[in-house]
């Protein structure tokens, strides 16, 4: 039975990425697919290299505003079919999701709007979680085992911040994000990390204020759920803040398929 291997990091910017030695990750990194989030920049602004890729095949998916938002799937299998976004245009000119489908699953990259800028953006995450349940569940009800890998932007539980008390009101922990969480999950739906590492914390993003990633005062945002029908096939999850270069750090897994 074959490994396959699985990264997701939100590199905040990937021309940015490129200078700090992205490329250089990506040769090394040993991974059949990765899914980048947070592109921030479109593919006729990238650099002969980056279009390359290493040997990947690319799907870039960039927003329409500038600088912004933006995913791209970067695979060294086989992917038959790729749909942009989810079939709504409020979400998808941000440039939010990626769907491929490959021979053993079907990979959602997905990079979940933020909330930290006020109520309205609170909203639209959530409205934008519901379009995204809607996809997921229309694609496990055709069943397909399904892998969602990417920058949720939503510490699920205590564990997965460093600070749980002082952020009961911040967006990324608000109540109703982790009920939007917990409604994708009830879906079918198992966090990679945690179904293997109920009790580690292990944090994926850190703000760049105040030394916080070298005190590790992090969340937890970053997340590999499978189909429970691929949970038996997890042989490893795991989350790499060694990995430097942007405010978030990489997180993986190992299916056996």
């Amino acid at each position: 039975m074959a490994h396959t291997r699985i990264i997701s990091w939100n590199v905040n910017g990937i021309r940015a990425g490129e200078r700090k030695g992205f490329l250089g990750w990506l040769a090394g990194c040993g991974a059949d697919v990765v899914a980048l989030q947070e592109i921030k920049a479109s593919e006729a602004q990238l650099s002969t290299e980056l279009r390359a890729a290493s040997g990947y095949s690319a799907c870039w998916l960039s927003a329409e505003r500038p600088g912004y938002s933006g995913v791209a799937t970067l695979s060294r299998v086989a992917c038959p079919a790729i749909t942009r976004g989810i079939g709504e245009p409020r979400y998808d000119r941000e440039g939010r999701a990626l769907i491929s489908r490959f021979s053993a699953f079907t990979l959602f990259n997905v990079y979940v709007p933020s909330g930290t800028t006020g109520p309205e953006r609170v909203a639209y995450k959530l409205a934008f979680t519901a379009a995204l349940r809607d996809a997921v569940r229309a694609e496990l009800a055709a069943g397909r085992s399904l892998v969602l890998v990417g920058d949720l932007n939503t510490a699920h539980q205590a564990l997965d911040l460093a600070r749980p008390r002082e952020n009961r009101q911040t967006s990324g922990f608000m109540p109703e994000e982790r009920a939007a969480f917990s409604e994708l999950l009830e879906l079918g739906l198992v966090d990679s990390f945690r179904h293997l590492h109920p009790e580690l914390a292990k944090y994926s993003w850190w703000t760049v204020r105040a030394g916080a990633r070298e005190r590790n005062v992090g969340w937890r945002l970053d997340y590999i759920l499978v189909s429970a029908d691929l949970a038996p096939r997890l042989v490893a999850a795991d989350t790499h803040p060694e990995i430097v270069g942007s405010d978030h750090c990489p997180v993986s897994v190992v299916l056996a398929l």
